[in-house]
């Protein structure tokens, strides 16, 4: 290993841009433990892949049910 390096010539990361973004989220119990449930499963973290479902969600132009549940 060197004691020092040079840099001068070195460029910006050109995938800068596909690095994912840090967001919090509230999500409910349930929906965390699912994942957690298939991320044992699969050996891929939860939050990946809850990143994939996301993903497919817009390859696929999937949109949500929005029909809202009356509680009593």
């Amino acid at each position: 290993m060197k004691d020092e390096y040079d840099f001068s010539q070195s460029v910006k990361n050109p995938h800068i841009k596909k690095l994912k973004k840090q967001v919090t989220i509230r999500l409910e119990e349930e929906v965390v433990e699912y994942f957690k449930g298939l991320a044992e499963d699969t050996d891929i973290s939860y939050q990946s892949l809850i990143n994939l479902y996301l993903q497919d969600c817009v390859k696929a132009q999937r949109k949500p049910s929005l029909e809202w549940v009356r509680q009593a």
